[in-house]
């Protein structure tokens, strides 16, 4: 859930685009129609933030329209918070104006003044530009459906894009959310140094995510050739993740993934990971934490914690070869694993076999966990367990 600031601003940018008067910088009196949710029951991952009804009423202060190209790109830098969405096809077919406009509390939001919205048709760039403006505005952009997007916030200004499609796509925040629901580009970068980062319906693109300090990221879907998602001390929580390539790590946080298709590499150095399904190749590690993995459809899968636990779970027609070691090894009899053997030494068991007839040299399993117990389970049997607890 983002913070109380962000869900006042949210629900004040939830609103309808706005009616747009002509001439840039008049004042309006309408009062924003906040867009309100109920706050009952736990929110599924990938659904829209819950947004507490708004304190004072607030209105749209002050609006420009800007006549631009198709194809260009919005630089924004604001202390406060931003949206930014695409146009209206039926009012626009053209794609070709800007439409900003600056909601705050009722009676006005100081610094207004100071706040530059300009167009440089040579380099085909819209720039929203402030200083000094109130912190607890907020501004709303609407731009041409494709248009590149290069934002920063500063302080605890929030930012939101929205059914956006371009080739890049950069945002940068300090203490603020950084949303991004259904955006399409060929390159996405995101970095915050202390706020969440989330990620609503698709996300598509060759993605690069950095979060700081104890800020988190919170993903629905993301697909792309190419994935690069980092946290330091907060939770990485992704429901599915769909690419060729895709490296996610975290230093202290855990990292807890739904269904992820491709080559991928986990890191942790004491957060937890857990796979709730793999398709394809998988490396992980993490030096102190656990490893729980659901390997549903298998390209080469490694697996190690040096200091914790390790759980491999797989359906029963898994063609795999395994090898695992650790301080001990626990293969459930009801996996039917052909050709075990085991091997200790050093205070440790390594553990190989085959389960049905698999070619070791092309599909393996290898897990390991030199100071704690590896447990080979059926997904069917481990599934059943859980209901009797």
């Amino acid at each position: 859930m983002l913070t109380a600031c962000c869900g006042r601003w949210l629900g004040c940018l939830g609103l309808r685009q706005p009616q747009v008067w002509a001439g840039a910088g008049r004042w309006a009196g309408r009062v924003c129609q906040a867009r309100l949710q109920g706050s009952g029951g736990p929110r599924r991952l990938g659904s829209e933030p819950d947004i507490p009804t708004p304190g004072p009423a607030r209105r749209i202060l002050k609006e420009w329209t800007l006549r631009v190209s198709p194809f260009g790109r919005l630089w924004a830098r604001l202390p406060c918070h931003l949206a930014v969405r695409p146009l209206d096809p039926l009012a626009h077919p053209d794609s070709d104006r800007v439409l900003v406009s600056v909601c705050g509390k009722e009676g006005g939001a100081r610094g207004l003044d100071g706040l530059q919205v300009t167009y440089d048709a040579a380099l085909q760039e819209m720039a929203v530009v402030a200083d000094g403006i109130d912190p607890r505005a907020a501004v709303e952009v609407h731009v041409p459906l494709k248009f590149d997007l290069n934002i920063k916030s500063s302080g605890s200004g929030c930012v939101k894009v929205q059914n956006i499609e371009c080739d890049h796509c950069k945002i940068e925040t300090e203490q603020g959310t950084s949303t991004l629901q259904s955006v399409k580009s060929q390159k996405i970068h995101v970095l915050t140094k202390g706020g969440k980062v989330i990620c609503l319906g698709t996300v598509y693109g060759n993605i690069d995510i950095h979060a700081s300090d104890k800020s988190t990221v919170t993903i629905d879907k993301l697909q792309g050739s190419s994935v690069h998602v980092s946290t330091e001390d907060g939770l990485l929580n992704a429901n599915y993740l769909y690419s060729e390539s895709s490296f996610l790590s975290s230093a202290a946080g855990d990292i807890t993934l739904g269904n992820i298709h491709g080559n991928t590499i986990l890191q942790s150095e004491t957060g937890n990971i857990t796979v709730d399904s793999s398709s394809g190749c998988l490396q992980a590690s993490t030096h102190q934490g656990a490893i729980d993995v659901y390997v549903s459809q298998l390209g080469k899968v490694q697996l190690k914690s040096h200091k914790g636990s390790v759980i491999v779970k797989v359906p029963s027609s898994l063609q795999t070869y395994l090898q695992l070691s650790g301080k001990e090894v626990d293969v459930n009899p009801e996996v039917g694993v052909q050709e075990m053997a085991e091997d200790h030494k050093n205070d440790g068991v390594t553990v190989t076999g085959l389960m049905n007839q698999a070619d070791k040299h092309e599909k393996w399993i290898n897990a390991a966990a030199p100071e704690g117990t590896v447990s080979f389970r059926n997904q069917s049997w481990f599934q059943s367990l859980k209901l009797q607890d």
